[in-house]
């Protein structure tokens, strides 16, 4: 290997160091999005599971027009 390539060598691998420490923290990131969203509607379907039911207003008739 000549001095270039050496150069060449160590940026690449510098560079890889970086891309893939940047990939693991995304997928820290989206990991622990993903597990708060999942808790999130969890809890938001239990409190939707105990609220007592809601009760409809009754419909409006309707007027029929004069013929």
């Amino acid at each position: 290997m000549n001095a270039g390539e050496e150069k060449a060598a160590r940026t690449h691998k510098a560079s890889r160091q970086i891309m893939d420490a940047e990939v693991v923290s995304r997928e820290k990131k989206t990991a622990r999005l993903r597990a708060l969203r999942i808790e999130k509607e969890e809890a938001e379907q239990a409190a939707r599971d105990a609220a007592p039911p809601v009760a409809k207003k009754p419909a409006r008739k309707k007027k029929v027009p004069a013929a």
